[in-house]
């Protein structure tokens, strides 16, 4: 039994010197201000769904800051705050609620956020166009499937990526504090673990593939690696991708579609060179459904679409 029960993740947090270079960025990148007037020193993103923001940003040096994990409730945190020998505290933060900050064993900073108050469910806009005509079905029939242009429509945080030193020592943390279940361990040789995706764990409700990954590199020190954000469709995600290209931002590695998790991916780098994902048509799991054991070329490669940039430095 684990101490809390994570529902999903809720928001990334950094750290940069310009403000409105990080602004600039996450609106092409589909995002929109979570406050009418951004607090001094501190920037907040959302998307469309109801989580109040997802992407934070504090006056500083670049850099990550911190996770937000939403728990079940008000007793979770008490629970983990007992155990870490913390304080549960008000959040701070648009749609408020309660928080209690751990120390993962590699430094990094989770922040498990309860009671935080949603959007109001009308507010979402994502313009889903028309059904698909394909393989021989043609649901669309005298209706014309045309896709605003513009940036993608950022609906929700998918996932994080985390860089560890001690990858078995990482899981058996956050598995402890928050009840992650394995979908996919990472093996490069037999019985030799050096990752795992994540999920929440909600029973018979599914839940994306993977809510958080964990990877040791061997050598390498602690390090987040990207954020992950779900976006309306297939079409949102290439126009995006369009927009993002106009806008002049980098672009890192896609578009492809994932093996682990079958995700359409589209990775970028922000201002300050943090690795943020667009994605759709993400594998749903319940808890029941099991996990499996793969090398590198699973979790690197792809099903269509370029070579990762890296896959070479690990598959020989």
């Amino acid at each position: 039994m684990s101490i809390a029960t994570a529902y999903d993740v809720a928001h990334v947090r950094f750290r940069a010197p310009d403000l409105a270079k990080m602004r600039a960025f996450l609106l092409d990148f589909g995002m929109v201000d979570a406050v009418p007037a951004q607090p001094t020193g501190q920037l907040f993103m959302r998307g469309t769904g109801r989580a109040p923001f997802l992407h934070a940003t504090e006056l500083g040096e670049a850099g990550f800051a911190a996770l937000g994990i939403w728990v079940r409730d008000r007793a979770d945190l008490e629970a983990l705050a007992a155990h870490d020998g913390v304080a549960v505290e008000p959040f701070d933060a648009p749609g408020g609620g309660l928080v209690v900050r751990l120390t993962d064993p590699d430094g990094f900073v989770i922040e498990a956020i309860a009671e935080q108050q949603p959007l109001p469910a009308n507010d979402r806009t994502v313009p889903f166009p028309d059904d698909w005509n394909h393989g021989g079905e043609h649901p669309r029939i005298a209706r014309f499937r045309r896709v605003s242009q513009g940036p993608s429509h950022v609906m929700r945080l998918g996932h994080c990526v985390l860089g560890v030193t001690n990858f078995r020592r990482s899981e058996q943390w956050y598995k402890d504090r928050f009840g992650f279940v394995t979908s996919d361990e990472i093996q490069p040789a037999p019985g030799v673990a050096i990752g795992a995706f994540l999920r929440a764990d909600r029973g018979d409700e599914p839940c994306d593939h993977h809510t958080l990954f964990l990877f040791e590199r061997p050598g390498a020190p602690a390090q987040f690696m990207h954020s992950a954000f779900e976006v309306a469709d297939l079409d949102d995600l290439m126009t995006g991708h369009d927009h993002l290209v106009a806008a002049g931002w980098h672009p890192h590695w896609g578009v492809g579609r994932h093996i682990l998790g079958s995700q359409v991916f589209d990775y970028w780098n922000d201002p300050f060179g943090h690795e943020i994902e667009h994605w759709t048509d993400g594998d749903q799991l319940r808890t029941a459904d099991g996990g499996g054991i793969v090398g590198f070329a699973e979790l690197l490669g792809g099903q269509w679409g370029p070579p990762n940039p890296v896959l070479k430095d690990f598959v020989k």
